[in-house]
């Protein structure tokens, strides 16, 4: 990716620090994504078979659990310390975490933006600058196959912190919403192939299918990848 001076501040408001910011890492090479595109299943459009109801009150469906519940079978589950902290763990550098919470509640750190490029100063102060995106939307997944899901496989998919889940830039990620690469892509060009590679590791990891919108997406952006 081609370095650049990057402004003082960030879209989101919070600091950004100068200098160059390397691409994603993990990007896959053309040959993988052509790979996953070939044992993805495929469908015309997506569905709304509705149902999908993400809140956890009193009358709502809770269809994935609560949030960042710590309670699921996947990694990172039953160790005392929520998924959003999980993800910010893994994925900052210099983490600050707030003492006695036995290095789990992150309180500061560096993001290397995966969507934008931009290199981010996370500040709990301001925790919405940074936000957790499910790769693969939780209500698209749903509309895709994961409505027909016992809820303990939903409440892993939700919480994966090893397929589906990034720290990422939190204008980004409310930019993305619950759209899939037919209809989304990150901003930052050079991290697109990253990003489909994320996104078809997940759909045949949990067997979910890409629509034909998705595919033709996914299947440009292999093209430009080394």
């Amino acid at each position: 990716m081609a370095g650049a001076v990057l402004l003082a501040l960030g879209a989101s408001g919070c600091s950004v620090l100068p200098g160059r910011v390397p691409p994603a890492p993990g990007s896959p090479s053309r040959a993988h994504l052509e790979e996953l595109l070939a044992i993805a299943r495929m469908v015309p459009k997506r569905t709304r078979p509705g149902g999908y109801e993400r809140g956890c009150k009193s009358g709502q469906g809770c269809v994935f659990g609560p949030a960042w519940s710590d309670d699921h079978d996947g990694p990172g589950g039953h160790d005392g310390c929520d998924t959003r902290n999980n993800v910010l763990a893994r994925q900052l550098s210099a983490t600050a975490f707030r003492p006695g919470t036995r290095n789990c509640v992150v309180v500061g750190g560096t993001l290397d933006d995966p969507y934008t490029g931009q290199r981010i100063t996370f500040d709990k102060a301001d925790a919405r600058a940074v936000q957790i995106d499910h790769v693969f939307p939780l209500a698209a997944a749903w509309d895709l196959g994961a409505s027909s899901w016992p809820l303990d496989r939903r409440m892993r998919f939700a919480n994966d912190l090893d397929y589906n889940l990034l720290a990422v830039d939190g204008k980004a990620n409310q930019a993305k919403s619950d759209q899939t690469p037919g209809d989304w892509l990150p901003p930052a060009r050079a991290n697109r192939c990253f990003y489909a590679g994320k996104y078809l590791t997940v759909a045949t990891h949990y067997d979910l299918p890409l629509t034909a919108a998705d595919r033709t997406a996914l299947q440009r952006i292999s093209r430009t990848c080394p």
